[in-house]
């Protein structure tokens, strides 16, 4: 019965959230409820894609008088776990089939850069700064409490381990793991023949 109830309400949350979108594909969902969802309509889901319960989908356009252009693109057939928090002011493109773990955080931007004037701020009065977009490919696995930051690509096929923070590029059909996150292989994308 639980189970009933709970599908119940997810739809419900998805009808009464889809339309605020920049786009929602067909046949997804997101679970009742999120943490915080802001600027969605600088965000894009594609079809099948489904976003877990506890999640911040954030497209920061103006944070402390200082005005930002984000966009966010989730693509097909993505499974993005509870507790997520995805937040732009530059743009983050994720491509189709990503999975995620739990707790998995995503972001283009940090509360100001490493200089003695912002770090003399509160970190909740600094401007935002983007070090640049994050691209994710297709087919990407991204384990438990993974951290993404700012600049940052990941190939197609990429496994990021559990609790890793990915700082630079991960190549395709690599698995990646540690804090930093470094490459430990990366497979051939030949066919086998």
């Amino acid at each position: 019965m639980s189970r009933i109830i709970k599908t119940i309400k997810d739809r419900i949350y998805t009808i009464i959230h889809r339309s605020q979108f920049r786009s929602f594909g067909s046949g997804s969902h997101i679970a009742w409820s999120a943490t915080r969802l802001q600027g969605l309509n600088r965000i894009t889901i594609g079809s099948r894609t489904y976003i877990a319960s506890g999640v911040q989908l954030t497209a920061w356009s103006r944070h402390n008088g200082n005005t930002y252009q984000p966009e966010i693109k989730i693509g097909n057939h993505c499974t993005i776990r509870e507790n997520a928090h995805i937040t732009a002011i530059n743009s983050i493109t994720i491509g189709d089939n990503l999975l995620t773990g739990t707790n998995v955080y995503i972001s283009d931007n940090s509360h100001g850069q490493t200089s003695l004037e912002h770090m003399m701020q509160p970190p909740s009065d600094r401007p935002l700064y983007s070090k640049g977009p994050v691209v994710i490919g297709n087919n990407v696995w991204l384990g438990n409490n993974v951290c993404i930051l700012p600049g940052v690509t990941i190939g197609d096929g990429a496994i990021i381990a559990a609790n890793s923070v990915v700082t630079k590029d991960v190549p395709a059909y690599s698995l990646a793991a540690g804090a930093p996150a470094v490459v430990k292989k990366t497979y051939s994308s030949q066919p086998i023949q």
